[in-house]
């Protein structure tokens, strides 16, 4: 080869759909892969990185993350400089984060923006959590003008309850507007699945035990919260021809309802998080694993892994969020809910699927090419060929590392997994060409970049659709 290249990854074993981890040489240019060729293959390059031995794998994404102080907005340069650290560091080459605001989102995405565009490690795009009239008059305008196809929604916002977070009560009348909406401009949406009429009823009658806190927080809001706010979600996104995601997915009562239904409506997809794949009620750290949903029972964890290796869950995500710990070290009932997570997604995520003998083709699909595809990222992420961004992830895959709050770089301080130990070793994370972590390294390139996604769910599934991937 003649064309002079910026940069060889040499010796590595490259993940490459359709075959798997392949002994091969990676040339890139211009931030872009220019050739997959055979080891040793004569090319003028600038640099030459010897990856022999290890893995090189789409670079994760992370498609749901929650940034700034009060998980609402990113608006401080820690925001995003810290949280987006944790993601390169732990292989996150691009994540969607959730801009949370009852104002119109034209001004809240522009500022937003400004602190993402100068400070982010990684790539990024958004969805906005919608709530109020407006909204829904200006959700073409977020599609078609602003690039942001993905909606959240609350469906436990009932009265007052998002005043905390600053968003008005809602109901299901305005959930089925937005779902036909979301139809009618190629959208999706993410709803927050749960019941919050029950989680009151069962307030005062449920199992508490300070010494047990986190099976008394599962108590106070059971799966059965869950999986019907899920089945009646999935029900109206039938009727209205909507593409729904099923976010945070925590329980196997939830994922069978999306099953079930997935069975007369395909455009149903399922993301959980790696926090339900690896901690329980019977986990160790406290209220450190408070979240919505709560962690669940090892029963759970286990149906979760079964989804994961049949491909009922499609997804992947970390729900990061980056308060500080000091609004975690209260008692179960007033601790604030979610922790941080963006930086163990892939590890963890693939040293608990190797170890149940989860196929690496799907564990590389749930964590980074089924996101692409779902949310209009394909081919440009979320896979290794030629002409998609260099976004990759240089792993030993047996080097070993220990879970730490210091080297998970959030502003949030802690980590519930602290002290655990994990079988990968991220040696290298590479954000279209540009080294983000470099020998276990955070490098001083801010190279994150916006990314318009003008489509998503089935739309984007159709727009991806290859016929040698489906064989």
């Amino acid at each position: 080869m003649s064309a002079h290249i910026d940069l060889r990854l040499s010796g590595g074993r490259v993940f490459l759909h359709g075959s798997g981890l392949v002994a091969a040489d990676l040339l890139i240019k211009d931030g872009v892969l220019t050739g997959i060729v055979e080891p040793g293959t004569p090319v003028d390059a600038t640099e030459d990185v010897d990856v022999t031995g290890q893995y090189v794998l789409p670079g994760a994404i992370d498609p749901h993350v929650h940034l700034g102080k009060d998980i609402r907005v990113p608006k401080d340069p820690d925001d995003a400089d810290l949280e987006t650290a944790s993601a390169a560091a732990g292989g996150v080459t691009s994540m969607l984060v959730y801009l949370m605001s009852a104002d119109p989102y034209g001004e809240v995405l522009e500022k937003a923006d400004r602190v993402m565009a100068e400070h982010a490690r990684v790539d990024y795009g958004y969805h906005f959590v919608l709530g109020t009239d407006q909204h829904l008059k200006e959700l073409p305008a977020y599609v078609h003008d602003l690039g942001v196809s993905t909606f959240k929604f609350f469906m436990n916002f009932r009265g007052d309850e998002g005043a905390y977070l600053g968003m008005p009560g809602n109901d299901d009348g305005f959930m089925y507007d937005l779902l036909g909406l979301a139809a009618d401009h190629q959208a999706m949406i993410n709803p927050h699945p749960e019941n919050i009429e029950l989680v009151r009823r069962l307030q005062g009658r449920t199992f508490k035990d300070p010494d047990q806190p986190l099976r008394s927080w599962n108590a106070a809001r059971p799966p059965v919260v869950e999986a019907d706010a899920q089945q009646r979600v999935a029900y109206l996104a039938a009727a209205t021809g909507a593409s729904v995601y099923a976010v945070h997915t925590s329980s196997a009562a939830a994922l069978d309802v999306v099953r079930r239904q997935r069975a007369g409506y395909p455009n149903l997809f399922v993301e959980t998080c790696t926090h339900y794949l690896t901690l329980s009620t019977e986990s160790p750290c406290g209220t450190y694993g408070k979240v919505n949903p709560p962690l669940r029972d090892p029963e759970d964890v286990e149906a979760l892994w079964q989804g994961m290796a049949d491909g009922s869950v499609d997804t992947v995500g970390s729900d990061h969020n980056a308060r500080h710990r000091s609004f975690k070290e209260k008692d179960i009932w007033t601790a604030t809910a979610g922790f941080p997570g963006t930086g163990v997604l892939l590890p963890l995520t693939l040293s608990e699927g190797m170890r149940r003998g989860v196929p690496l083709s799907r564990l590389v699909d749930a964590t980074s090419t089924r996101a692409a595809k779902l949310f209009g990222l394909y081919p440009r992420k979320g896979t290794i060929r030629v002409g998609s961004d260099a976004d990759l992830v240089v792993l030993d895959p047996e080097g070993g590392s220990v879970i730490d709050a210091q080297t998970q770089y959030s502003a949030a301080a802690y980590t519930p997994w602290q002290g655990e130990q994990i079988a990968p070793r991220i040696v290298h994370t590479l954000v279209r060409g540009t080294f983000a972590l470099r020998d276990g390294r955070l490098t001083e390139a801010r190279a994150g970049r916006f990314l318009p996604r003008p489509r998503s769910g089935a739309a984007a599934l159709a727009a991806a659709y290859e016929p040698e991937e489906q064989s």
